[in-house]
């Protein structure tokens, strides 16, 4: 059996972290899977998945050290940042009216990943105790998408 479904999700001003583990059990829990795995995939260049733990301060924790690899300012030196290329809208062809300004955004994602595979293990997601599954907007606020694909019988 192989069951696709959509996750819509509206993400708040900035880098945003949710916990989507609750719309992903609602799935499966909808499916009957009881074994198999759950594909987790980000349709977007500045959003990622992450597994990791549901806590507010390792939140902060996360945001300060994602803007520390990809300073929205930019690169550089404090004194004399250098500007992103991918910035230089004036540089780039065919770029539409609204256009963000977001490469730091772009870098921030390349760190994390777009996907993840879950077991499923007696119609249960086969997370550890403090894992949850976290989804990451890196350039919101925005409407986005995450496709799972639910696979097993």
């Amino acid at each position: 059996m192989i069951i696709n479904q959509r996750l819509s999700l509206d993400t708040e001003p900035g880098i945003s972290i949710r916990n989507i583990t609750p719309e992903i059990k609602q799935v499966l829990a909808e499916s009957g899977l009881r074994n198999g795995q759950v594909l987790l995939f980000s349709k977007h260049t500045t959003t990622a998945l992450a597994i990791n733990e549901d806590e507010p301060l390792l939140f902060e924790d996360i945001q300060f050290y994602l803007k520390t690899l990809a300073p929205p300012e930019g690169i550089g030196f404090p004194e004399k940042p250098r500007d992103y290329r991918h910035n230089r809208l004036d540089l780039r062809p065919n770029i539409p009216a609204d256009e963000p300004i977001n490469a730091h955004s772009h870098l921030m994602a390349m760190t994390l990943s777009t996907s993840e595979v879950i077991p499923v293990i007696d119609g249960a997601l086969g997370l550890g105790r403090y894992q949850s599954v976290l989804f990451f907007d890196l350039d919101g606020p925005r409407s986005r998408t995450v496709l799972l694909q639910l696979s097993g019988e």
